[in-house]
């Protein structure tokens, strides 16, 4: 069953699916981020491409000749994707494919009211369905001096 974690009180969600991309990638994991519309995919390709300066995250679209051997996949088509590893759910619905996934990441703005209820309407959709839920309180860390 797909484990389902929540990033709450983000102030910059492409910025931490960027970082989440890095480690994705440090880690040797395979990653889906599915965004609301093409304009989106481009500013997060745009934004994975320029940082860090020094480094390289591979990265493409679904349709991508290269998907099948790219470690990060950027859409907002609903697949089928090459990999199954982790889903980062950019988008404010459930993504109807989520449960082919072994790890699913909700990204929640700190500062978008209708982001966070439609966050909420999902976190009781994947709690009322017995999903393995665990909430990151960015804020709470980032006052810890944590990261």
């Amino acid at each position: 069953m797909t484990s389902i974690d929540f990033y709450i009180q983000v102030d910059d969600k492409l910025d931490l699916a960027r970082k989440l991309c890095a480690k994705a990638l440090a880690n040797k994991a395979r990653m889906v981020l599915w965004l609301a519309d093409r304009a989106g995919c481009q500013n997060l390709s745009r934004l994975i491409w320029s940082q860090p300066s020094t480094g390289f995250i591979p990265h493409c679209a679904n349709a991508d000749p290269l998907a099948a051997v790219t470690p990060i996949i950027i859409d907002c088509d609903s697949g089928p994707f090459p990999h199954d590893h982790v889903l980062v759910n950019l988008r404010t619905e459930i993504p109807p494919f989520f449960s082919r996934f072994e790890r699913m990441i909700e990204i929640v703005s700190a500062i978008d009211d209708d982001d966070k209820r439609a966050a909420r309407e999902r976190y009781r959709h994947y709690r009322d369905r017995g999903y393995e839920l665990r909430t990151h309180d960015l804020a709470r860390l980032a006052n810890a001096g944590m990261h």
